[in-house]
């Protein structure tokens, strides 16, 4: 299995489509946001992160994100077992409490199984 992306999103939906298809829409794709008041605080952010299963793999799996900050110390963890049948795709949504001290950047390491991550950045910004 392979994560095809991995995105900071506001939201998200699922729709059918003729063939039998399936479209996924985003919005808000985000890489940094202004935070919602001064510093300290703490921010839930939706990560969007859609997973291929190949026809010939078995379709279980974990997927474990760990948030770490820019000094690379761990800020918050998520790991969940899941299930997608062979040959086809499957996402997860994972929020996590992520606590900032200073407008900083904290990436989002997403892998599965013992896999090599993707990296996702999210920068706290000042409030606007």
């Amino acid at each position: 299995m392979e994560i095809v992306s991995a995105l900071f999103t506001e939201n998200f939906n699922l729709r059918q489509v003729p063939g039998p298809a399936t479209r996924i829409d985003l919005t808000g794709v985000m890489f940094s946001l202004p935070a919602p008041s001064p510093v300290p605080v703490t921010i839930e952010p939706h990560l969007i992160v859609l997973i291929r299963c190949r026809p010939d793999e078995p379709g279980q799996a974990t997927l474990e994100v760990v948030f770490t900050d820019e000094k690379g110390a761990e800020v918050a963890r998520n790991a969940s077992p899941f299930q997608v049948d062979p040959g086809k795709f499957t996402y997860r949504l994972v929020r996590a409490e992520l606590a900032f001290d200073s407008y900083s950047t904290i990436e989002a390491h997403c892998r599965i199984n013992a896999g090599t991550p993707t990296v996702v950045p999210l920068t706290l910004l000042p409030p606007a």
